[in-house]
């Protein structure tokens, strides 16, 4: 036995067999001294070489079942007890052998009471445990379906809580997550004076923020009662500024010239009313008509040109929202009658703009005033695209609506929505009118509508069921971002595992980085879906021996980013964070001297596993995976971020048995790490 426990098997082995080597050959010696001094024969002569070899035997023998009835089920024992520690619910891998087998039945007992009390503890904490979880489900279904970008900071401005509107608000924007500051998402001091600032009654506090490309309208709030907790919801500016300063402020430019083209003109016109039908009065009329016709062009110029704005104004309205069409046919059909399928969509499904709202009650109102003209079997609808505008089509089979009718319905008031407007202020609403025709093959009609259309072409995302890395509240429990980092206790520690996968092992000669994963553990639970999974240009083609391994083909990163900007990425996302990988110095060496400085401490689970069991065999990822009963979902081993998972997990199991030696601070555990590095661990991935 060592300080440390167990001996590695091959230090054991190997001084066994040596001790017995030198037992042998020594007996071996001084058998034959006695027999050249002795001159023995016969029975004395083997008794002599016998009794010289016994001791060499013996050891020999002792040594093999010491081996095969103590210390190999010690192992195993060890091996047991350190799965139990990571998990507790893990099987039993090993049945207690050799001289240690009466202990089975008491191993047994510890197992199964440990077990029998945690699963009471589960059942006492059930009760309890359902209703919050009825709650915190109800809250994430909430945050899932509501519309505003919402995030909840805590007294360190660190993100608790955001919604998944705020997560597609700032799509690619590797500062919103969860435990990170607010500064890497919104970064301005004034945002950071304004929260020190606020009152505690929750009174709002406006202000513009700037973020990659727009600029922000941000509300925050101080979340009366917690614990100096912000509440922050944001809204796109850039929008609305764009009409403050662009098309309006080109209204109010063109305004001045307007009036003064139209005094001039009405100066002129009144001098041409007072001259008097003379030959003497010819030049000056003349004179008069041209500056007539000149204000007139003039005047005709400006008019255009606003015209122009607010058809502009209008196509950029803030009340005209992106529409999904088949989102906009169901929910007419469902307007027009809840019991029956009236509209069928055809063609295409595309996006178009528009006041939903507007346009249901439009099209509803249409139906019902044109009742006699439209079946009331059912219609078609289709999209038709065009660079500008997409027209929103209502087919059925029969004749075109005459366009007196239409021109009735136009003034006909929509008494459902705010201030009852006119079927005409709709349309002037969205710019654009309607009207119907027949179709080419003279058995269709349809009324056309168009409406302004947008560059997205993909279908609406699928809402994904609430996930919990939507909020963890525990992070207002954690140490002050600013407290040194050395101190820090594991469990605390903002951490980012990684791995990469390269174009073969010899980084010093050429091979280099083709995938780079990550996913991050915040205050002690790993975030599945917070990931960082980018494919790298490695300007070189992949040998098909790494291809075997890793499955990534010259197909797969062709129009990848080059590896200094996906490493510029990854530096965003890491953030403040601890870095994590197994076998730490090889990943390291692929992702250093590129232009991006990783100064952050670096946690190593192959010499953190080494460092705990010294005396046990196989530290590599599969071993380890298998040894605290760890799984890698179909298809994701050898992937970047599928090993960076599974390097998470691993973390997750081996932090109990750190606890449980007293290695709490990452101080500790670095002074741990340094001791059980090898410099042939950064040989291999």
């Amino acid at each position: 036995m060592t300080r440390q426990g167990l001996p590695k098997r091959q230090r054991l082995v190997g001084v066994w067999l040596l001790l017995s080597g030198v037992s042998l050959v020594g007996g071996a010696l001084f058998a034959a001294w006695l027999d050249s001094q002795l001159a023995l024969s016969g029975v004395a002569r083997a008794a002599l070489w016998l009794g010289s070899f016994s001791g060499g035997i013996t050891l020999f023998l002792m040594g093999l079942l010491l081996e095969r009835m103590l210390f190999t089920p010690l192992r195993h024992l060890q091996a047991q007890l350190a799965r139990w520690v990571a998990n507790p619910d893990a099987p039993d891998e090993h049945t207690v052998e050799g001289w240690l087998k009466g202990l089975g039945p008491d191993l047994r007992r510890v197992s199964h009471s440990w077990r029998a009390d945690r699963s009471r503890l589960a059942t006492a904490h059930a009760e309890g445990a359902r209703s919050a979880s009825r709650i915190r489900q109800e809250l994430e279904t909430l945050l899932q379906v509501l519309e505003t970008p919402l995030l909840l900071c805590d007294r360190h401005r660190r993100v608790m809580l955001f919604n998944q509107a705020a997560k597609n608000f700032f799509a690619g924007n590797t500062g919103l997550g969860l435990g990170k500051r607010l500064d890497a998402l919104l970064p301005t001091a004034t945002l950071a004076n304004a929260m020190a600032q606020l009152p505690d009654d929750g009174s709002p506090r406006e202000m513009l923020a700037p973020s990659d490309q727009r600029w922000l309208k941000v509300v925050i709030r101080r979340v009366p009662g917690s614990e100096r907790e912000t509440l922050v919801t944001c809204s796109d500016a850039t929008t609305t500024w764009n009409n403050e300063m662009g098309v309006r402020a080109e209204l109010n430019h063109l305004l001045p010239p307007l009036r003064q083209h139209s005094a001039s003109l009405s100066s002129a016109a009144d001098a041409l009313r007072q001259i008097p039908p003379s030959e003497t009065s010819l030049e000056l009329r003349a004179r008069l008509e041209q500056v007539v016709h000149d204000e007139s062009q003039a005047l005709n110029k400006h008019v255009a040109e606003i015209g122009s704005l607010l058809d502009d104004l209008q196509y950029h309205g803030e009340r005209l929202r992106p529409i999904w069409s088949n989102d906009f046919w169901q929910s007419l059909d469902e307007r027009l009658d809840p019991a029956h399928r009236l509209i069928t969509p055809i063609g295409v499904p595309a996006w178009f703009k528009g006041d939903a709202p507007a346009l249901i009650e439009l099209f509803d109102s249409l139906v019902d005033h044109l009742r006699c003209h439209l079946p009331s079997s059912g219609f078609e609808g289709e999209i038709t695209l065009n660079p500008k505008r997409a027209y929103v089509d209502l087919i059925w089979q029969g004749s075109p609506v005459p366009e007196g009718e239409l021109t009735i319905w136009r003034e006909h008031p929509l008494t459902t929505l705010p201030l009852s407007p006119s079927v005409a202020d709709i349309l002037r609403q969205h710019a654009t009118d309607i009207w119907s025709v027949a179709d080419a093959d003279k058995r269709h009609a349809r009324l056309r509508l168009p409406l302004p259309t947008i560059a997205q072409t993909q279908a609406p995302r699928e809402l994904a069921p609430p996930r919990p890395e939507f909020h963890d509240f525990g992070i207002a429990q954690l140490p002050a971002p600013d407290e040194a980092l050395a101190s820090r206790a594991l469990r605390c520690l903002d951490i980012v595992a990684f791995d990469t996968e390269t174009t073969g092992l010899e980084l010093r000669r050429g091979d280099t980085v083709i995938s780079l994963g990550a996913c991050r553990i915040v205050n002690g639970r790993l975030l599945a879906n917070d990931a960082f999974d980018h494919f790298v240009d490695p300007k070189r083609a992949i040998p098909a021996a790494s291809t075997v391994i890793h499955g990534i083909t010259d197909a797969d990163v062709a129009g990848a980013a080059p590896l200094e900007t996906v490493l510029g990425l990854f530096r965003d996302y890491i953030g403040e964070a601890v870095l994590l990988a197994h076998n730490a110095a090889f990943d390291m060496l692929a992702i250093s001297n590129r232009g991006v400085d990783f100064t952050m401490p670096v946690l190593d689970t192959l010499l953190i596993s080494k460092a705990l069991d010294e005396a046990l065999d196989g530290h590599d990822l599969d071993t380890l995976a298998k040894r605290y009963d760890l799984h890698f979902p179909p298809s994701t081993r050898h992937t970047a971020l599928g090993d960076a998972r599974v390097t998470a997990e691993l973390w997750l199991a081996l932090l109990p048995r750190l606890e449980a030696r007293g290695i709490d601070t990452l101080e500790e555990l670095l002074v741990l790490q340094a001791n059980a590095f090898d410099k042939e661990d950064a040989s291999a991935p």
